[in-house]
């Protein structure tokens, strides 16, 4: 049975916040089931057959225009204050409504669908808390379970999480020793019935179990290394026995979905606004008309009381006033858009579309297209002012190459650099030799013989040193075939060290809970693996404890220098600083570095610290915090063995991309964990940091006074920052420097500088910045990086995008955007991003002005009526012209349109300035636009109006009837916003012509249609007028009125459009004229040559002197005076001239020289 897994309700679960520990007792489910615990059923589908209808309902009325208009509705049924079928409202409500379901059930059927799937039978779907299940090889975990035994020595059992953090390698986990011997044996299995655990409530956290098992009058202490979570795959493994902790929706898996915040672009927020003040507009006409109906009917209308039939309560001026109100309420409620919600969501899933398809982001190495996981935040694209980009991995490859070390003070290794000379270097090394190891990998390059030399003269140190290399890690090893080794690793850093181990002759062969086996110099060793005090975010470092064959305890530990030299024996002080001053270069040369340690236990002391540590290990209180205690504890007077150099290079085009970015006034800000001089180095090399950039700001404290005071020191004022183009390198940054006290000063001084560099961040710190800018400066926010550290500086930024690189799938799947590479970014932002932000503009501008022009009609009509809410327009033209006449172009428009093409958007970054700015809609656009709409109702009125006062037909009849009046002006109306429209088309397309054209064509078919005699002899009593189209548009008066109105509607506009594109032209209009002006390039060498040496070449004075006469042409000229005595700056600029193969050419002196030298000179 194919049983979906993801999101839902269950009303059998018990809130996670209602437990503040879990018991568990195997095979005892009477037991269990009193705390009332989620079972293992997870309902996908937020909808089902029969509660679809209701539920998207509830949820689109929670919207207020939908509400709006659902209130509009019944009001039409109120005949005392309705003029207006019903019929006009809801036609547009119920395909507005339709279109929203159709996209809601359609994302339904998609999230069901698009996620994994269990593959079992259906005796799953009973599974309970306490279960003891089995799994098989290649079978998803359905529920997060204790691992209790395996196919595998020892209780190892090896699974994907893919799904959890969307990395592809293999990770170890492994069972109690003492549940591990349970084996497949099922008699024993059942006799592990009623032994209890002890745990952690439901939580999400993924990387973090705290848990006790009791069993046999014993404590074990439980940790994340022996639990499945639900999501992971097994792999290569037989099978393998659990006991299930957490089901269903109380899984790690389920606790962390649906918790990504909600995104809204800065339109969205506007265009709320802007329809509540639109309302209020609404609000404000029906009054002024209402008290207008009061007026008319006390001073007017009284009179004809006595000849209507109308109920004694209506013979009311005041009463008749606030019918009316409600009245125009109704027929002007076009004025707040409907479909304006629905037309906005069709153009972002096309934009999303076209950054899906767009080939040029797309990475053929890995076949990976760009992908748009959001359809919301698109032309938030166009409008980013800071970029915070992760290092590793985003702006370099994160492939590492172990490339330098050093060894007890001395250095070893080459870089493999990006300068010439340096590549020039490497070709003439060789690569060192290393076929006396068997076991290599052949893949592995280094270029420092005396390495190898050294560990084949068996120099303590240098051996010790890869030992620790070999021994302190997570690898799994995986041997394919005899000999060939395949490494999980869970960082290419750990993955490039063991590498490194394994070449030099210290080989990881294999390993268990509790050995590791090497091969030293083709000698099989084993060691004891007493304890591993693992790696994480505060310590900065893991270290290992084992026994090596000859009994001796020894503690091998790795990690940032700056934690690990603190811990050092007082007699490293010497070689401390010569290994500093070696880190120093490694981070110079953008190396990443690590420092690596030793120390040799005493016996008695490890016993005790072990009795120690399994105490914290059991204890559920603060379980994390005793153990880093003790950790720190041990790891303290150890001695330097050295430090490794691991390059990782740029990705392509990573310094280009930068470049241009910032040429878009886009601020880019790198926030990394390596140390300041790696950070600084890589900033040069990808473009962030340059030379001419003659400040460095270095803000570094471990307190709140040492930040105030680097920060008050860079407070000068911001004249001289911007005269100094400085840039400003921000390392250290510990949690101070975000304290409420000084964050307003951090920014303050960061965004006068051309560049940030935040070095030695947590990811916690990561999010942290970007929430201050996005606080403090309230600009557009986008976030990108490509591993599980940067998730939540994703998650916290206007919008994240996630690379998918080599750290896993986390940055990706918590993304709103993602690709391959760095580089893309560029292509996102400055095209589609520009894109979007334009035709979303212009979208938005055309249809508040189509859609003022088209109600305010019925403003002005209203004081020539008596105020008696009578409509001028035919009610299906009110139904069909947002949804039918004019919905398809403004979709054009809003899909295709390019102010200039992707060529000129990536050749001018400068056009990417006025989304920054909000210049292209704004709320000054808004009233332009809307007053442009009053303006064309108020000359679409008043010139049909005015013409029809005195007009008639050609035959003498009189023309002035008002299904005639309403047909001019409704096709008025329609010409003008078409050709409103053109004119606001800057790309013209097939599409745009087909839909425009279409449209008009569409209108005309169906006015004379709704006019014929067919449909009046199908539908009499809706459609009653026969033939008004016909005998209105024959009349040339008609055409005559339709042509001077749009004349009059389009013409000032125009005039407009001119003299501003003149006195005040935008920064497109700018560089297209710079295009236009250097046009005649093509021609620039017959434009710029001059008057050539033809006279002399003929003449024969330009031969060179033979090279055996004793006399040379004279090295001076009476009218140029001694070549000799030319200027310092002059020789200078010869000598540093360069040629067009981009190689510097030597100074001329020694050669000899000809008259074309000279005339040259």
């Amino acid at each position: 049975m194919l049983v979906p897994w993801r999101g839902g309700w269950n009303p059998r679960s018990k809130s996670p916040g209602q437990e503040e520990e879990r018991h568990v007792r195997a095979n005892d489910r009477d037991y269990n089931e009193r705390f009332s615990y989620a079972d293992n059923r997870i309902k996908t589908a937020k909808y089902n057959v029969f509660t679809f209808l209701p539920i998207n309902l509830f949820e689109q009325f929670q919207r207020f225009a939908n509400a709006y208009f659902l209130v509009l509705l019944i009001l039409q049924l109120i005949p005392e204050i309705s003029s207006l079928s019903w019929f006009t409202t809801i036609v547009p409500l119920v395909l507005v409504l339709a279109i929203t379901a159709v996209k809601d059930a359609t994302d339904d059927y998609v999230r069901i669908y698009s996620c994994p799937v269990d593959l079992y039978n259906e005796k799953w779907m009973n599974v309970r808390v306490g279960d003891i299940i089995k799994l098989e090889n290649n079978q998803f975990v359905a529920a997060d379970l204790l691992l209790l035994s395996s196919s595998e020595p020892y209780g190892l059992c090896y699974i994907e999480t893919a799904e959890l953090d969307g990395e592809t390698n293999l990770k170890v986990r492994q069972a109690l020793t003492v549940t591990s011997d349970l084996g497949d044996d099922v008699a024993k299995l059942a006799d592990f019935n009623g032994k209890e655990v002890i745990c952690e409530p439901p939580n999400n956290k993924l990387d973090k179990f705290t848990g006790t098992l009791y069993w046999k009058d014993n404590k074990y202490p439980l940790d994340n290394e022996k639990m499945l979570l639900r999501g992971c795959v097994l792999r290569n493994t037989e099978w393998c026995f659990g006991l299930v902790i957490f089901a269903g929706l109380q899984t790690k898996l389920m606790q962390n979905c649906g918790r990504t915040t909600f995104k809204r672009t800065s339109i969205d927020k506007l265009m709320n606004t802007l329809v509540l003040w639109i309302f209020g507009f609404l609000i404000c006409m029906g009054i002024i008309l209402a008290i207008g109906n009061t007026i008319w009917e006390q001073k007017v209308g009284s009179n004809f009381w006595e000849y209507l039939q109308w109920k004694e309560l209506t013979i009311n001026a005041v009463f008749s006033g606030f019918l009316t109100f409600w009245s125009y309420v109704i027929i002007l409620n076009t004025v707040v858009p409907i479909s304006l919600y629905v037309s906005v969501e069709v153009l972002r899933l096309g934009h999303s579309y076209f950054i899906n398809w767009d080939r040029r982001m797309y990475y053929s190495r890995k076949d990976t297209p760009a992908e748009a996981r959001t359809t919301t935040l698109n032309e938030e694209l166009g409008q980013v002012e800071f970029i915070f980009s992760d290092k590793t991995g985003t702006l370099t490859q994160n492939i590492m190459v172990f490339n330098k070390c050093s060894i007890n003070g001395k250095t070893y290794g080459t870089l493999e650099h990006f300068l010439l000379y340096i590549h020039t270097y490497r070709q003439k090394t060789p690569c060192v030799d290393f076929s006396f190891n068997p076991l290599m990998d052949r893949k592995f390059r280094f270029h420092d013989s005396s390495l190898v030399e050294a560990i084949k003269l068996e120099e303590p140190l240098v051996q010790e040193f890869f030992r620790l290399l070999a021994l302190c890690h997570t690898v799994m090893p995986e041997e394919r075939n005899e000999g060939e080794l395949v490494y999980q690793a869970q960082s290419p850093d750990e993955g490039a060290l063991v590498t490194a181990a394994r070449n030099f002759g210290f080989v990881f062969r294999s390993r268990t809970p509790e050995t590791i086996t090497l091969y030293e110099m083709g000698q099989a060793v084993t060691y004891q693996l007493l304890a591993i005090l693992d790696f994480n975010n505060v310590r900065k470092r893991m270290s290992v404890i084992v026994r090596n064959p000859k009994g001796q305890l020894k503690l091998y530990s790795k990690g940032a220098d700056t934690i690990l030299f603190d811990r050092l024996d007082p007699s490293n002080e010497e070689l401390m600083f010569t290994t500093s001053e070696h880190l120093n270069e490694f981070a110079g040369e953008g190396l990443r570095t690590l420092a690596l340690v030793y120390k040799d236990l005493d016996e008695d002391v490890f016993d005790e610290w072990m009795k120690k540590l399994l105490f914290a290990s059991t204890t559920l209180e603060n379980r994390e915090e005793k153990l880093g205690a003790l950790y720190e504890e041990i790891e303290q007077g150890m001695l330097l063995l050295g430090a490794t150099a691991i390059e990782d290079k740029l990705q392509e085009g990573v310094p280009e991309t930068i470049a241009c970015l910032t040429l878009a006034n886009i601020k880019i800000w790198v926030l990394t964990g390596d140390k300041l001089e790696t950070a600084m180095n890589i900033g040069y090399s990808c473009n962030i940091l340059r030379d001419d950039m003659n400040e460095v700001f270095i803000i570094s404290g471990h307190t709140m006074l040492e930040i105030h005071q680097n920060c008050h020191f860079c407070t000068v004022p911001k004249a001289c920052f911007m005269a100094l183009n400085v840039r400003f390198v921000c390392c250290y940054l510990k949690a101070h420097a975000l304290e409420a006290d000084l964050e307003q000063i951090l920014v303050d001084v960061a965004c006068l500088c051309k560049t940030v560099i935040c070095c030695r961040v947590t990811p916690l710190q990561k999010a942290l910045v970007v929430e201050l800018i996005k606080r403090h400066k309230r600009a557009v926010t986008l976030a990108i990086g490509d591993g599980a550290n940067d998730v939540s500086m994703i998650k916290t930024a206007h919008i994240g995008v996630g690379i998918s690189g080599q750290e896993g799938m986390q940055a990706v799947l918590a993304s709103d955007y993602s690709f391959a590479q760095f580089r893309y970014l560029q292509r996102l932002l400055l095209v589609h991003g520009r894109w979007s932000y334009h035709r979303m503009c212009n979208f938005l501008c055309y249809f508040f002005y189509k859609n003022f022009a088209f109600t305010l009609v019925h403003f002005w009509y209203g004081f020539l009526c008596g105020f008696s809410a009578q409509t001028v327009y035919d009610q299906w033209f009110i139904t069909l012209f947002n949804i039918v006449y004019t919905s398809l172009p403004v979709l054009a428009m809003g899909l295709f349109d390019q102010d200039v093409n992707e060529q000129y958007s990536l050749r001018y970054p400068n056009l990417y300035r006025p989304g920054q700015l909000n210049q292209l809609f704004n709320k000054r656009k808004f009233f332009t636009c809307t007053l442009q709409g009053v303006c064309t109702s108020f000359i679409l009125f008043f010139i049909s109006y005015g013409a029809f006062m005195t007009a008639v037909r050609d035959d003498g009849a009189h023309i002035s009837d008002q299904q005639a009046f309403a047909v001019t002006i409704a096709t008025s109306l329609v010409i003008v916003s078409s050709v409103q429209i053109g004119l606001d088309t800057n790309y013209w397309t097939a599409v745009n012509h087909f839909f425009i054209w279409g449209s008009l064509a569409v209108y005309f078919a169906i006015l004379f249609a709704m006019h014929s005699d067919g449909i009046f002899t199908i539908f009499p009593n809706q459609f009653p007028f026969i033939g008004t189209a016909r005998n209105s548009l024959n009349q040339k008066i008609v055409w005559l009125v339709i042509l001077l109105t749009t004349v009059v509607c389009i013409m000032p506009m125009v005039a407009v459009r001119f003299i501003k594109a003149d006195l005040y032209p935008t920064q497109t209009a700018k560089n297209l004229r710079r295009v236009r002006r250097t046009s005649s390039r093509r021609s620039a060498y017959a434009f710029a040559h001059q008057q050539g040496y033809g006279e002399l070449i003929t003449s024969g004075k330009n031969m060179k002197v033979p090279t055996s006469s004793t006399s040379t042409y004279p090295l001076s000229s009476p009218a140029r005076g001694p070549i000799g005595t030319r200027s310092v700056t002059d020789t200078t600029r010869d000598q540093t001239e360069t040629n067009s193969s981009g190689f510097r050419r030597e100074s001329d002196q020694n050669q000899e020289v000809t008259v074309e030298d000279l005339e040259a000179r």
